[in-house]
């Protein structure tokens, strides 16, 4: 049987990639079991204490509760906003519309210094003063695209027949929309509103030059990282990473559970 090389350097190369990858989260998993006092580089111990005193350090639940709070609300307006926009491109035709679309990818394009920096500019001109809402206003700026592109994608495959089934049963525009249109796009949306959410939650650069003395999470994190990220921000890491999986699984799961209920009425 001769040896192939080849038949073993991609699996090979997998398994290395997905060490590499989990490095990181492994370490931040078990150093938020650190019985650490004021630093978490050295390993001091086991303990839970950490988990179920996650708020005793000061700041992190602040912090938590202010990314958490950015992402909802920015979310909640970028996607709104995104799904008009996205349906708008795919189904009307208007002056500027190939402009339009263009104009979409920059936000995606530019680096986010860049973006940050312009619009910490902006903001200072208009003499607006930086804290949670011009945060949230910079972050629909740059999620609004990434939500277009998504639900874009999805109206582009809608069968418009269906649509035309409806209004051949008598149903006017607004039903014809609330009940077949916006069902088969919720896929779509609900895929554009969770990485809408990861990006507002995870966003730093952006974040703070908008930010002014408020703090997020992220910036949370990167101000602690000179003496080592205590254990509590390594907890809430690792509970927005399983909760992340959590919601992937479900998923995963209530699609195959469709699908063999589908195939059973088959």
């Amino acid at each position: 049987m001769r040896f192939s090389l080849g038949k073993f350097t991609l699996p090979v190369y997998a398994v290395l990639a997905f060490i590499y990858l989990l490095i990181p989260i492994v370490y931040t998993f078990v150093f938020s079991f650190n019985n650490s006092l004021k630093t978490n580089l050295i390993w001091r111990g086991f303990t839970l204490d950490k988990w179920t005193n996650v708020c005793q350090r000061e700041g992190v639940c602040e912090a938590l509760s202010n990314s958490v709070m950015i992402g909802l609300i920015s979310t909640v307006v970028a996607t709104a906003l995104g799904t008009m926009i996205a349906i708008a491109l795919v189904r009307y035709r208007f002056k500027f519309r190939s402009s339009i679309n263009l104009l979409l990818f920059l936000p995606m394009a530019t680096p986010e210094v860049v973006l940050g920096a312009g619009l910490a500019s902006q903001f200072f001109n208009l003499g607006v003063q930086k804290g949670i809402w011009t945060i949230i206003i910079a972050h629909i700026m740059f999620c609004l695209s990434f939500v277009v592109v998504t639900v874009k994608a999805r109206v582009a495959s809608l069968d418009p027949a269906l649509e035309e089934a409806g209004r051949d049963l008598y149903a006017n525009p607004r039903q014809v929309f609330w009940r077949i249109t916006f069902p088969l796009l919720l896929p779509g949306i609900a895929s554009a509103a969770l990485l809408s959410f990861a990006l507002s939650f995870d966003d730093f650069i952006i974040t703070n030059f908008n930010a002014g003395s408020d703090m997020t999470f992220p910036r949370y994190v990167y101000t602690a990282a000179a003496r080592g990220v205590p254990a509590e921000a390594n907890v809430v890491g690792c509970a927005v990473f399983l909760l992340a999986i959590l919601i992937v699984l479900s998923t995963q799961i209530r699609g195959e559970v469709k699908r063999r209920r589908l195939a059973k009425k088959h």
